[in-house]
């Protein structure tokens, strides 16, 4: 077995990667291809900021790994350097900052504002954010990214704060940026909300194949040294992103992990066996994250196709997860919900591509909707598993 010496000199003699930091997802490169019309129109929007102008609030909405994040740090990091001490930006992402308190914490510490980790109450976090405001004399841009997870959790409190509060500044102007991948996001906010924060909308396509490819062929160049990708890596990377939905971050995700496999082997080259590989590790941490976060009923129902799936049934339909559902509810001693809400509950993990829902014709009988796993069984189980009261009706 290798002592950590022998680890840390084989790194350093690393023959795959000559900037691993390239890969990494919160690096923005100096150029985004396939957004200049994204960056043209943020940047439109925010201009207004040169000239002490309050810039528009503006939601950006796009699927996972389409680019919002980076391309709203590249504008603002421009923005910065035109506009010198006159403009400043806070990045706060809500699914790291989830509760209203950690937010504006977070906004308060990036104007030099002390707040304590707990025990404020929530409006004199907000009286010492407007002060730490009014102290700056700046114009500043507030950026929640996957804010719609602030709002589902918590409300949205914040939100309204800071839509109404140049109300109450005189020296400094605040702008917002919201990123979402909810399309349907503003469904949650309250209409007073609505009315003052939806000014300007953004909304970012997927990638496709040969986009990504092009993305993945200039981050490669950056990252590793020449001649160690194997002949086709970068175009069966993209492939596989591109069918979920055209996601970069996927890409750079499996690009960096097969890249890390090989060099752990102490290879000279990173071949699509590692790209394979790598591919089967992400999916599988992916899917038994997502599983971990369910509500009950979700994972029962998710659990009740694991069953059916487990034993073979060869038609899995909706009434027959239903009467499984029900089964595994007695089990637990709590309430069953009903057969309408677990169609809504199938159609949700569908678009989650934990589950395949697929409508058959059935003949002279109609049609029926036939479900089956598209996750691997093994990391639906290590899932579901890592819920204790799961674990045992998996087990029983």
């Amino acid at each position: 077995m290798a002592s950590v010496e022998e680890i840390f000199e084989r790194y350093l003699a690393s023959r795959i990667f000559k900037d691993r930091e390239k890969l990494l997802p919160d690096y923005v490169p100096e150029n985004l291809p396939h957004r200049d019309e994204q960056i043209r129109r943020l940047a439109t929007v925010l201009a207004p900021a040169l000239l002490g102008s309050r810039p528009s609030n503006v939601f950006i909405y796009g699927l996972t790994g389409t680019g919002k994040t980076a391309v709203t740090k590249y504008v603002l990091r421009k923005l910065k350097e035109k506009a010198k001490a006159r403009v400043e930006y806070v990045y706060i992402n809500c699914r790291q900052n989830n509760t209203s308190y950690r937010v504006l914490a977070e906004l308060a510490k990036s104007l030099g504002v002390k707040v304590p980790f707990t025990g404020l109450a929530l409006g004199e976090v907000m009286k010492r954010v407007l002060r730490g405001l009014e102290r700056r004399r700046r114009i500043l841009i507030v950026v929640l990214d996957e804010v719609d997870n602030l709002v589902k959790r918590n409300g949205d409190d914040v939100l309204y704060f800071l839509s109404r509060i140049n109300e109450q500044l005189e020296n400094s102007r605040v702008s917002l940026i919201g990123i979402t991948n909810d399309l349907k996001f503003m469904e949650f906010l309250d209409a007073r909300v609505k009315s003052s924060l939806g000014e300007e909308e953004l909304v970012f396509p997927p990638y496709n194949a040969i986009q990504l490819e092009d993305i993945l062929r200039k981050r490669a160049a950056e990252a590793f040294n020449e001649g160690v990708l194997e002949e086709g890596v970068i175009k069966r990377v993209a492939a596989i992103a591109a069918r979920q939905n055209g996601d970069c971050r996927l890409a750079l995700d499996i690009l960096l992990k097969a890249a890390d496999i090989a060099d752990r082997e102490g290879a000279d080259k990173v071949t699509l066996g590692h790209v394979e590989r790598a591919r089967h590790e992400i999916e599988k941490n992916l899917t038994v994250d997502v599983i971990k976060t369910m509500p009950l009923h979700v994972k029962l129902t998710l659990a009740a196709i694991y069953l059916l799936t487990r034993d073979s049934v060869k038609t899995i339909t909706t009434g027959l997860i239903y009467n499984k559902y029900k089964e595994l509810v007695s089990k637990v001693g709590i309430e069953p919900v009903t057969q309408r809400r677990i169609s809504d509950i199938i159609n949700e993990l569908d678009m989650l591509g934990l589950i395949n829902a697929r409508v058959v014709s059935m003949g002279r009988y109609g049609r029926t909707k036939v479900i089956s796993l598209s996750a691997s069984a093994s990391s639906v189980k290590a899932g579901l598993s890592s819920d204790l009261i799961m674990k045992t009706i998996l087990e029983g």
